[in-house]
């Protein structure tokens, strides 16, 4: 009979052959059987066999795994949403390798809970996170916490990455990848999308807290707009990193409550270009994001700055995560103005296309924003996000 330590070493040995090798490859079907076969040896023993993942401690029923503390599967598990899993006796190996399959999108970010996937999810198979009720059953007795999805590390996380370069270190690419992962996984639900943004708590925070906001509302807008998984990921990456130039400008300047003098504004103004070679330097493959720190704050008609010497056109990610940018900032308060209502900011980004927005992207961020106007959850560190 198979023990639950090895089911879980199966499953993931299922879920790395499931990533190297296509479908109908025999190694993977022979991973899928497998771990088929010692599912059936489980419902043989336990009807339900039910798994939680809770940080490092991964739970069978109500009892603690000791071999498996630390397992480094179980935190990733619960980064994609799910903490707590459950088989009924019904299942089938089709409906086990849906699953799989859609644990190994989660995880890379392939797909992002799309119609399709939803479509596919198999029905005696019960995921999700601990203490919140997943798509398959609304009323559940198998709660044993009650952990809520916030965005506090993805905070903490920005501003070390903000720190380290500020005292001159290098830009770490894993860490700002994990928090554009975590947070496509808080803007899918199991029931619709969710634009989390968070609120402000003081003026000197405002490059952490808009640096998350852009990068969800840079995924949100180029998932409206149809982009592929691969551009979101990228999007958000590029909508993450935007302002990194301005590590290198005085605080001073970064939260002067008045205005700025000529000679202040220009230092201001070399954020886009230091934010450009922050990111060439570090060595990673992120020239998309070199790109949108360095244009996002160039015009259609080509105002704004840097200025180019010759006109040319901005990369379309940088469109976008321009009118991102602006929405962000103007409904967030800054010293030296109170944040607008949502209504002045989308109707002064429609007045604004065709001159400083591009028509095509303002509309669609326009529409995107009226019509998720209830999914927009702006929440303060701290507090959970609300389930959607």
């Amino acid at each position: 009979m198979a023990s639950p330590t090895e089911f879980l070493s199966s499953f993931a040995q299922a879920l790395s052959a499931l990533s190297l090798y296509p479908e109908g490859h025999r190694l993977r079907q022979r991973a899928v059987d497998t771990l088929y076969e010692k599912l059936q040896e489980l419902v043989a023993e336990d009807r339900n066999p039910t798994f939680s993942f809770l940080g490092e401690e991964v739970l069978y029923g109500t009892v603690p795994i000791k071999e498996l503390r630390g397992w480094q599967w179980s935190a990733r598990l619960g980064e994609i949403g799910i903490e707590r899993l459950q088989f009924e006796p019904s299942v089938t190996r089709e409906e086990l390798e849906d699953f799989l399959d859609e644990v190994l999108a989660r995880l890379t970010l392939k797909a992002i809970d799309t119609a399709e996937v939803r479509q596919m999810r198999p029905s005696a198979i019960r995921y999700g996170m601990v203490g919140i009720s997943d798509a398959t059953e609304q009323q559940s007795d198998l709660v044993t916490a009650t952990i809520s999805f916030t965005l506090d590390e993805e905070a903490e996380t920005i501003r070390w990455l903000h720190e380290e370069l500020a005292r001159g270190g290098g830009l770490h690419l894993a860490e700002a990848e994990t928090v554009v992962r975590a947070l496509g996984i808080a803007m899918h639900g199991e029931q619709q999308i969710m634009l989390p943004l968070l609120k402000l708590r003081n003026f000197d925070e405002y490059t952490t807290t808009h640096s998350l906001n852009v990068a969800v509302l840079s995924m949100g807008l180029a998932e409206w707009m149809g982009m592929d998984p691969r551009d979101v990921r990228g999007f958000g990456v590029a909508g993450l990193l935007h302002d990194l130039g301005k590590v290198r400008i005085p605080k001073e300047i970064l939260v002067k409550p008045g205005k700025l003098t000529e000679e202040e504004r220009a230092v201001m103004q070399r954020h886009p270009s230091e934010g450009a070679k922050i990111i060439l330097e570090s060595d990673e493959d992120l020239d998309l994001a070199a790109v949108v720190a360095y244009e996002h704050h160039i015009m259609i008609n080509g105002g704004g700055y840097p200025t180019f010497r010759y006109p040319r056109d901005c990369h379309r990610a940088s469109k976008l995560v321009h009118v991102c940018d602006v929405y962000d900032a103007l409904r967030t308060n800054r010293p030296y103005r109170d944040a607008w209502p949502a209504d002045r900011v989308l109707a002064y980004i429609e007045e604004r296309a065709g001159t400083e927005f591009d028509p095509e992207v303002a509309r669609a961020f326009v529409q995107m924003m009226r019509e998720w106007e209830p999914r927009v959850a702006v929440v303060e560190e701290g507090t959970p996000l609300p389930a959607n």
